[in-house]
């Protein structure tokens, strides 16, 4: 193992040692203190800021790809990751490099410890990597940021930066210990990285959480851009790979675009990814050209969102780990693919609406494997089981006590009927992330 291999191992440990990123302060005081002793690198870059509750990072990584096609340097944060730490820090459409990710954690921390020490507190690991995500971008220097949230907005520690374009994916319930239990309060968090002066791109929303969304940017002085109202999907057929859309932007019309991701949930999450980039390259009064716009898409990878890791039988894996985002994959399974049968192979975590996952889900599926993931913080299969029951009738469900073998049993059951069966897995990232390691993808 060389030196650099050596160290970017010890630094990973020590990031993912902390705390996790739910196990956090509803504040921003630390992390303003660190960013402060920096001299607030994150001030130095445009950003590009974008939260809601599902669709986030495939939204960011269309943003992401269309900028970097019109020749702009690019900086990417998002979370979680699959495989590896980096993967949540890009430059340039790659994950960042291992010695840059070296020298961006040996700047920061101590000015963390140096912050821990005065409060008391230790600062947890989402906390740790925005600031170094934001070192990093300065350092490159990129020319523009698109940043994800961790959880929420306006107490996130990415918030720290001011967006010149806030983007906000639909919002629904999730994470409702730390964000409210209702989805106007979630909405209200979220609504907390719109800053003075910026374009808010939202795509479309309940009302009540476009009402708090137009008060926040009525608030600040911000300009509100809705999906379904100032730009749209015109128009889209299902492809080979993914699909094809018309897109009504802030400035042009857009034909014939290919995006290489599957479901309604995606054309509508690339027609947010466009208006925010035509919000930030021209304030949304200039068109973009429609063939770099078209060769940025045609780039788009969104690793464990509904993707074919393996073929005969089919395996897909998806990040699925809310009702909603289950009813996205749902209508998305059936918009893109024609299988026979579909087994499902299902872990999650015990903080989340399990049942009410499983009833988005249940549709879609013929039979389903329960089981357990490699977090600490899944929900034990046997529980598990017994929900899925009570949803699918006991007669549609197994229990397999390692993700593996769960993968075995959901592959005999695809195949049972000869060829056309295919097997979803999904549930979490980590989920996700486990079945791809386990066929051997590690690409992301």
């Amino acid at each position: 193992m060389s030196d650099t291999t050596s160290r970017v191992a010890q630094v990973q440990r020590a990031i993912l040692a902390r705390a996790p990123e739910s196990d956090v302060e509803p504040s921003l005081e630390q992390i303003r203190a660190v960013m402060d002793l920096l001299a607030d690198p994150q001030g130095t870059f445009p950003v590009i800021h974008v939260t809601g509750t599902n669709g986030k990072t495939s939204t960011a990584r269309i943003v992401e790809a269309v900028l970097r096609e019109h020749g702009l340097t690019t900086g990417l944060f998002t979370s979680p990751h699959l495989h590896d730490v980096r993967e949540r820090i890009r430059i340039g459409g790659a994950p960042i490099d291992p010695q840059a990710f070296v020298a961006a954690y040996d700047e920061v921390i101590p000015l963390v410890e140096l912050v821990e020490a005065r409060d008391g507190v230790r600062m947890n690991f989402f906390q740790t990597l925005v600031a170094m995500a934001y070192v990093a971008f300065a350092d490159a220097p990129v020319h523009v940021a698109v940043v994800e949230v961790g959880l929420g907005g306006s107490w996130d520690a990415t918030n720290v930066a001011d967006g010149q374009v806030a983007v906000l994916t639909p919002v629904d319930l999730d994470h409702t210990r730390l964000l409210g239990p209702t989805v106007e309060a979630i909405a209200v968090e979220k609504a907390g990285i719109v800053k003075p002066g910026a374009i808010a791109v939202s795509g479309v929303q309940a009302p009540p959480v476009g009402e708090i969304l137009a008060e926040r940017a009525a608030q600040v002085g911000a300009r509100v851009c809705v999906e379904g109202i100032d730009f749209a999907v015109a128009a889209r057929t299902v492809a080979v790979g993914g699909q094809v859309v018309d897109l009504q932007g802030l400035a042009g019309d857009y034909p014939d675009l290919f995006v290489p991701l599957h479901g309604p949930h995606q054309a509508s999450n690339a027609a947010v990814a466009v208006a925010a980039v035509e919000a930030f390259l021209g304030g949304g009064q200039r068109a973009l050209d429609v063939d770099t716009l078209r060769a940025g898409l045609a780039t788009v990878t969104s690793p464990g969102r509904l993707e074919l890791v393996r073929r005969s039988p089919a395996i897909l894996v998806d990040a699925a780990h809310n009702p909603h985002g289950m009813a996205a994959l749902r209508e998305a399974l059936a918009d893109a693919f024609t299988f026979t049968r579909v087994i499902g192979v299902v872990a999650v975590f015990a903080d989340k609406d399990a049942a009410g996952m499983l009833a988005e889900l249940e549709p879609a599926l013929d039979h389903l494997v329960v089981t357990r993931n490699s977090s600490p913080r899944c929900l034990d299969p046997a529980q598990l089981g017994q929900l899925a029951a009570e949803v699918f009738g006991e007669h549609r469900v197994s229990v397999a006590s390692s993700l593996p073998d769960a993968i075995d049993l959901a592959v005999g059951l695809a195949e049972a009927d000869g060829i056309g069966g295919g097997v979803l897995a999904t549930g979490s990232v980590v989920t996700a992330a486990d079945v791809r390691h386990l066929l051997g993808v590690t690409d992301s």
